[in-house]
């Protein structure tokens, strides 16, 4: 870092800017891919509830599949490379969408599939970055590294959606796969740009250079303390419920609303908004009530408006569907934002990565199973009816926070107990990182 100018990270830290604008480029295309690839199965294929649910359910379903061995071999690894690597294999799966519409060869299949090695990528490349970020930034920094890079991502996912939607309604929902193949070519170039290497990572003693054993140091990690297993608990039971009314959204407006695919992709697009404001108010929030007050009112008071959601009609009504999904957004961002600094300052920096995918594996595994969930009950009860009970899973998940340590504290702890830590063998002890 230079510490010479003055301005902001974007300004005056390089490595960081080039980091930030791969993975904004990367966001904006995967929420490009969140909405056309839903309306390639609704129009192209002629796809239903369950099918769709299925299709997303794929797209997350390498999280339980291997998530945990990713986190271990990441931590073994240096970080970069393992990004560019996943950056490319996305471009190159993603890029042959609309090669194989074009020769009449997309089916649902098909589409499956790269959802699935795609999703494959996704793990590795989210778990190495997780991982990179406190290495490009210096414990000062990460506070505003992580709110501009969530609001940033906020801010492509509401430019992907509204395109994406836009893009299916004028030149097919297929081509909407060239726009995310082409941000991963951006987010490949950025990443060879950066300048910062990392050193080679420790090799741990012998008789813990098991795959096996590390995992088993990420999920004790979790396992044993109770602000890390809380937050890992409560993610599992959220994600569970955003993805279960999520995956069946686009089907919800378009057969029970009656919106139009462009329509559908502004819609998405003005709920996302809230994303933005969530990472704008995360720190100021933070700093005056409270890093866990601030979570509880980000995930539980914010969560609530989901409800707004199955109440969505034609016309004016659609704006029940903004309300709720801006206020779902703003929590869910302004809550991962709290969260990403209280890891990155609480956790040992030799099991980052580790922590990253164990917490991941549970965060992220009950998102197929969501998706299976909402396509399922979109089947059985109805769209509307389907809509109810998964958004009802939102506020009652902040429970989970409510009735724990987070819920009688101020703040979240910025250090670990000394008999809080599991030994991690071969390596020194880590000094405690102290709060920015």
């Amino acid at each position: 870092m230079t510490r010479g100018v003055r301005g902001g990270l974007l300004r005056r830290h390089r490595d960081f800017r080039l980091l930030w604008c791969g993975e904004t480029a990367g966001k904006f295309g995967a929420s490009v891919t969140g909405v056309a690839m839903p309306l390639v199965a609704v129009s192209d294929l002629h796809a239903g509830p369950f099918e769709v649910g299925l299709l997303t359910a794929a797209s997350w379903a390498p999280w339980l599949l291997i998530g945990l061995p990713a986190g271990a071999w990441v931590d073994r690894s240096r970080r970069r490379p393992v990004m560019m690597t996943a950056a490319a294999v996305s471009l190159v799966l993603f890029a042959g969408v609309p090669a194989a519409a074009l020769a009449g060869r997309l089916g649902m299949g098909l589409l499956l599939a790269v959802a699935l090695l795609a999703g494959t990528a996704a793990v590795f490349f989210q778990t190495a970055y997780s991982a990179y970020l406190p290495c490009v930034l210096e414990p000062a920094d990460q506070p505003e590294g992580n709110a501009k890079l969530h609001g940033s991502a906020s801010a492509a996912q509401i430019a992907g959606q509204g395109s994406g939607g836009l893009i299916a309604q004028f030149a097919g929902a297929v081509n909407g796969m060239f726009a995310n193949a082409t941000t991963f070519l951006v987010a490949l170039l950025c990443l060879s740009g950066i300048r910062h290497r990392e050193p080679r990572p420790v090799r741990p003693a012998r008789r813990s250079r098991s795959l096996t054993g590390e995992i088993g140091e990420g999920m004790r990690l979790v396992a044993q303390d109770p602000w890390l297993r809380t937050l890992t608990l409560f993610g599992a039971a959220s994600n569970l419920a955003l993805m279960g009314y999520q995956s069946i959204l686009v089907v919800f407006l378009v057969r029970t609303v009656g919106l139009a695919p462009g329509t559908v992709g502004a819609v998405v697009a003005a709920a996302g908004s809230g994303g933005v404001a969530g990472a704008f108010l995360a720190r100021r929030v933070a700093a005056r009530a409270g890093t866990a007050r601030a979570t509880l009112l980000f995930e539980l008071g914010l969560g609530a408006g989901a409800l707004l959601i199955p109440l969505t009609t034609g016309g004016a009504g659609v704006l029940l569907c903004v309300a709720g999904g801006f206020c779902v957004a703003a929590g869910v961002v302004a809550g991962n934002v709290v969260k990403a600094g209280f890891q990155q300052r609480y956790c040992p920096p030799g099991l980052l990565g580790r922590l990253t995918a164990t917490t991941a594996f549970l965060n992220y595994g009950t998102i197929p199973l969501g998706a299976l969930l909402g396509g399922t009950l979109g089947d059985a009860l109805g769209l509307r009816t389907a809509m109810w009970v998964t958004t009802a899973g939102v506020p009652l998940a902040g429970l989970l926070l409510l009735f724990s340590p987070v819920g009688r504290a101020r703040d979240l702890p910025a250090t670990r107990r000394p008999d809080a830590a599991p030994a991690v063998r071969g390596e020194a002890a880590p000094e405690p990182l102290s709060r920015p």
